[in-house]
Protein backbone atom coordinates (compact mmCIF):
# COMPACT_ATOMS: atom_id res chain seq x y z
CA UNK A 1 0.00 0.00 0.00
CA UNK A 2 1.37 3.35 -0.88
CA UNK A 3 2.06 5.45 2.56
CA UNK A 4 2.34 8.65 0.61
CA UNK A 5 -1.50 8.76 1.09
CA UNK A 6 -2.01 12.44 1.18
CA UNK A 7 -0.81 13.24 -2.62
CA UNK A 8 -3.61 10.60 -3.57
CA UNK A 9 -5.81 12.14 -1.98
CA UNK A 10 -4.70 15.37 -3.25
CA UNK A 11 -5.44 13.80 -6.51
CA UNK A 12 -8.45 12.54 -5.64
CA UNK A 13 -10.06 15.86 -4.30
CA UNK A 14 -9.07 17.71 -7.52
CA UNK A 15 -10.74 14.60 -9.53
CA UNK A 16 -14.23 15.58 -7.24
CA UNK A 17 -13.71 19.42 -7.85
CA UNK A 18 -13.58 19.21 -11.48
CA UNK A 19 -16.50 16.42 -11.12
CA UNK A 20 -18.82 19.37 -9.62
CA UNK A 21 -17.95 18.45 -5.80
CA UNK A 22 -20.28 20.26 -3.94
CA UNK A 23 -17.47 21.95 -1.55
CA UNK A 24 -15.42 22.73 -4.85
CA UNK A 25 -17.89 25.09 -5.97
CA UNK A 26 -17.58 28.49 -5.32
CA UNK A 27 -19.84 31.81 -4.37
CA UNK A 28 -21.07 33.77 -6.76
CA UNK A 29 -20.62 36.99 -6.57
CA UNK A 30 -23.67 37.88 -5.41
CA UNK A 31 -23.35 36.35 -2.15
CA UNK A 32 -19.84 38.18 -2.20
CA UNK A 33 -21.86 41.44 -2.45
CA UNK A 34 -24.26 39.92 0.26
CA UNK A 35 -21.64 39.73 3.00
CA UNK A 36 -20.02 43.05 2.03
CA UNK A 37 -23.14 44.48 3.44
CA UNK A 38 -23.44 42.37 6.59
CA UNK A 39 -25.73 39.18 5.01
CA UNK A 40 -23.28 36.27 5.38
CA UNK A 41 -23.22 32.42 6.93
CA UNK A 42 -19.85 29.78 6.67
CA UNK A 43 -20.44 26.44 7.10
CA UNK A 44 -17.47 24.04 9.12
CA UNK A 45 -20.16 20.94 8.79
CA UNK A 46 -22.34 20.04 6.26
CA UNK A 47 -26.03 22.02 7.25
CA UNK A 48 -25.41 24.41 10.26
CA UNK A 49 -23.85 27.63 9.95
CA UNK A 50 -21.40 28.78 12.41
CA UNK A 51 -22.59 31.03 15.38
CA UNK A 52 -21.16 34.47 14.71
CA UNK A 53 -20.71 34.92 18.06
CA UNK A 54 -17.86 32.74 17.61
CA UNK A 55 -15.77 34.94 15.29
CA UNK A 56 -16.15 38.18 16.63
CA UNK A 57 -15.01 41.35 14.93
CA UNK A 58 -13.16 39.89 11.43
CA UNK A 59 -12.37 43.40 9.77
CA UNK A 60 -8.44 43.35 9.77
CA UNK A 61 -8.18 39.89 11.65
CA UNK A 62 -5.22 37.90 9.75
CA UNK A 63 -7.40 34.50 9.14
CA UNK A 64 -5.93 31.36 8.02
CA UNK A 65 -8.21 28.75 5.89
CA UNK A 66 -6.64 25.42 6.90
CA UNK A 67 -7.49 22.59 4.22
CA UNK A 68 -10.69 25.42 3.53
CA UNK A 69 -9.67 26.12 -0.11
CA UNK A 70 -12.88 25.78 -3.00
CA UNK A 71 -14.13 29.59 -2.60
CA UNK A 72 -16.51 29.05 -0.17
CA UNK A 73 -15.14 30.88 3.08
CA UNK A 74 -11.96 32.76 2.03
CA UNK A 75 -14.12 34.96 -0.25
CA UNK A 76 -16.69 35.85 2.70
CA UNK A 77 -14.07 36.79 5.44
CA UNK A 78 -12.53 38.95 2.19
CA UNK A 79 -15.71 40.80 1.82
CA UNK A 80 -15.75 41.58 5.80
CA UNK A 81 -12.26 42.97 5.67
CA UNK A 82 -10.26 40.11 6.80
CA UNK A 83 -6.70 39.70 5.77
CA UNK A 84 -7.05 36.18 4.47
CA UNK A 85 -4.26 32.97 3.78
CA UNK A 86 -5.63 29.68 2.63
CA UNK A 87 -4.06 26.44 2.53
CA UNK A 88 -4.73 23.36 0.74
CA UNK A 89 -3.15 20.61 -0.76
CA UNK A 90 -5.94 20.27 -3.57
CA UNK A 91 -4.79 22.63 -6.57
CA UNK A 92 -8.12 22.44 -7.82
CA UNK A 93 -9.34 24.20 -5.01
CA UNK A 94 -6.93 26.78 -4.49
CA UNK A 95 -7.39 27.26 -8.02
CA UNK A 96 -10.79 27.95 -7.07
CA UNK A 97 -9.55 30.67 -4.23
CA UNK A 98 -7.72 32.28 -7.32
CA UNK A 99 -10.78 32.64 -9.45
CA UNK A 100 -13.16 34.22 -6.87
CA UNK A 101 -10.26 36.88 -5.53
CA UNK A 102 -9.32 37.43 -9.34
CA UNK A 103 -13.19 38.15 -9.99
CA UNK A 104 -14.19 40.26 -6.74
CA UNK A 105 -10.97 42.24 -6.90
CA UNK A 106 -9.22 40.99 -3.53
CA UNK A 107 -5.90 39.85 -2.73
CA UNK A 108 -5.34 36.32 -0.71
CA UNK A 109 -2.68 34.38 0.14
CA UNK A 110 -2.81 31.05 -1.39
CA UNK A 111 -0.12 28.12 -0.02
CA UNK A 112 -0.24 24.74 -1.96
CA UNK A 113 0.90 22.86 1.22
CA UNK A 114 0.31 18.89 2.55
CA UNK A 115 -1.25 19.68 6.77
CA UNK A 116 0.29 16.73 7.87
CA UNK A 117 3.73 18.55 7.89
CA UNK A 118 4.82 21.41 9.78
CA UNK A 119 2.87 24.55 8.52
CA UNK A 120 5.01 27.33 6.66
CA UNK A 121 4.23 29.67 8.74
CA UNK A 122 6.05 31.80 11.47
CA UNK A 123 4.28 31.45 15.45
CA UNK A 124 1.79 33.38 15.84
CA UNK A 125 1.05 34.32 12.67
CA UNK A 126 -2.86 34.15 12.91
CA UNK A 127 -5.79 35.71 14.88
CA UNK A 128 -8.13 32.70 13.56
CA UNK A 129 -7.69 29.37 12.16
CA UNK A 130 -11.06 28.31 9.89
CA UNK A 131 -10.60 24.46 9.34
CA UNK A 132 -13.61 22.85 7.66
CA UNK A 133 -13.91 18.74 8.01
CA UNK A 134 -10.87 17.54 6.42
CA UNK A 135 -8.99 15.79 8.93
CA UNK A 136 -10.56 12.71 8.23
CA UNK A 137 -7.90 12.15 4.89
CA UNK A 138 -5.27 12.74 7.36
CA UNK A 139 -4.08 9.34 9.59
CA UNK A 140 -2.16 11.46 12.73
CA UNK A 141 -4.28 14.58 13.86
CA UNK A 142 -2.70 15.35 16.80
CA UNK A 143 0.05 17.28 14.95
CA UNK A 144 -2.11 19.42 13.07
CA UNK A 145 -3.40 20.47 16.47
CA UNK A 146 0.08 21.56 17.61
CA UNK A 147 0.80 23.53 14.33
CA UNK A 148 -2.54 25.30 14.94
CA UNK A 149 -1.63 26.37 18.41
CA UNK A 150 2.04 27.08 17.24
CA UNK A 151 0.54 29.54 14.36
CA UNK A 152 -2.07 31.61 16.16
CA UNK A 153 -1.41 34.36 18.10
CA UNK A 154 -2.02 34.32 22.05
CA UNK A 155 -5.88 34.40 22.52
CA UNK A 156 -6.33 33.31 19.13
CA UNK A 157 -9.47 31.06 18.10
CA UNK A 158 -9.19 27.98 16.21
CA UNK A 159 -12.62 26.75 14.67
CA UNK A 160 -12.78 23.13 13.33
CA UNK A 161 -15.51 20.94 11.89
CA UNK A 162 -14.89 16.82 12.11
CA UNK A 163 -16.88 13.60 11.10
CA UNK A 164 -17.54 11.15 14.67
CA UNK A 165 -16.92 8.13 12.93
CA UNK A 166 -20.65 6.91 12.31
CA UNK A 167 -20.44 7.57 8.80
CA UNK A 168 -18.03 4.77 7.93
CA UNK A 169 -19.27 2.21 9.53
CA UNK A 170 -22.34 2.03 6.76
CA UNK A 171 -22.53 0.71 3.19
CA UNK A 172 -22.67 3.39 0.51
CA UNK A 173 -26.70 3.01 0.99
CA UNK A 174 -26.36 4.25 4.99
CA UNK A 175 -28.57 0.41 5.25
CA UNK A 176 -26.19 -1.90 6.85
CA UNK A 177 -23.12 -1.59 9.28
CA UNK A 178 -20.24 -3.20 6.65
CA UNK A 179 -16.97 -1.30 8.83
CA UNK A 180 -15.79 -1.88 11.79
CA UNK A 181 -13.89 1.28 14.09
CA UNK A 182 -11.15 2.18 13.57
CA UNK A 183 -11.35 2.91 10.17
CA UNK A 184 -8.39 3.04 8.13
CA UNK A 185 -7.28 1.67 4.67
CA UNK A 186 -3.02 1.80 5.64
CA UNK A 187 -3.89 -1.28 7.76
CA UNK A 188 -6.24 -2.72 6.24
CA UNK A 189 -5.51 -4.34 1.82
CA UNK A 190 -8.96 -4.64 0.87
CA UNK A 191 -10.06 -0.98 2.78
CA UNK A 192 -7.27 0.35 0.64
CA UNK A 193 -8.07 -1.39 -2.63
CA UNK A 194 -11.62 -0.91 -2.74
CA UNK A 195 -11.08 2.96 -1.30
CA UNK A 196 -9.12 3.58 -4.62
CA UNK A 197 -11.21 1.60 -7.21
CA UNK A 198 -14.47 3.57 -5.87
CA UNK A 199 -12.41 6.88 -5.78
CA UNK A 200 -12.75 7.60 -2.53
CA UNK A 201 -9.13 8.91 -1.47
CA UNK A 202 -7.66 7.62 1.95
CA UNK A 203 -9.98 8.57 4.49
CA UNK A 204 -9.88 7.53 8.65
CA UNK A 205 -12.12 7.76 11.44
CA UNK A 206 -10.88 9.29 14.55
CA UNK A 207 -12.34 8.97 18.11
CA UNK A 208 -12.94 11.92 19.81
CA UNK A 209 -9.87 11.49 22.36
CA UNK A 210 -8.25 12.52 19.02
CA UNK A 211 -10.32 15.23 18.10
CA UNK A 212 -11.17 17.10 21.40
CA UNK A 213 -8.89 15.09 23.54
CA UNK A 214 -6.12 16.45 20.88
CA UNK A 215 -7.08 20.01 21.03
CA UNK A 216 -7.23 20.21 24.51
CA UNK A 217 -3.36 18.24 25.02
CA UNK A 218 -2.21 21.08 22.22
CA UNK A 219 -3.11 23.47 24.77
CA UNK A 220 -6.34 24.65 23.74
CA UNK A 221 -8.92 25.71 25.83
CA UNK A 222 -12.77 24.43 24.20
CA UNK A 223 -15.41 26.77 24.86
CA UNK A 224 -18.18 26.02 22.48
CA UNK A 225 -19.87 23.09 20.39
CA UNK A 226 -22.54 22.31 18.26
CA UNK A 227 -23.45 19.06 16.68
CA UNK A 228 -24.73 18.54 12.84
CA UNK A 229 -25.98 15.63 10.33
CA UNK A 230 -24.89 15.00 6.83
CA UNK A 231 -27.22 16.97 4.84
CA UNK A 232 -29.11 14.09 3.20
CA UNK A 233 -29.12 10.45 3.37
CA UNK A 234 -30.52 7.91 6.15
CA UNK A 235 -28.87 8.94 8.81
CA UNK A 236 -29.81 12.65 8.26
CA UNK A 237 -33.71 11.15 7.85
CA UNK A 238 -33.33 9.92 11.64
CA UNK A 239 -31.43 13.16 12.96
CA UNK A 240 -28.20 10.74 13.57
CA UNK A 241 -25.36 13.53 14.80
CA UNK A 242 -22.53 12.53 12.49
CA UNK A 243 -20.19 15.76 12.56
CA UNK A 244 -19.47 17.88 15.39
CA UNK A 245 -18.12 21.80 15.19
CA UNK A 246 -15.50 23.10 18.07
CA UNK A 247 -14.47 26.75 19.19
CA UNK A 248 -11.06 26.59 21.20
CA UNK A 249 -8.70 29.35 22.15
CA UNK A 250 -5.40 29.59 22.54
CA UNK A 251 -4.54 30.39 26.17
CA UNK A 252 -3.24 34.06 26.44
CA UNK A 253 -0.07 34.04 28.13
Amino acid sequence: MNTNYTNINSLSIDQWVLSGWEWGQPINHDTFVKAKQGDWFVLLTPTKPVPKEWFGDIKNRKILGLASGGGQQMPIFSALGANCTVLDYSKEQLNTEAIVAKREKYEIDIVHADMTKPLPFANESFDLIFHPVSNCYVEDIFPIWKECYRVLKSGGILLTGFDNSINYIFDEDEEVMKYKLPYNPLKDKDLYEDSLKNNLGVQFSHTIEEQIGGQLKAGFMLTDIYQDTNGSGKLHEFNIPTYYATRAVKKIH
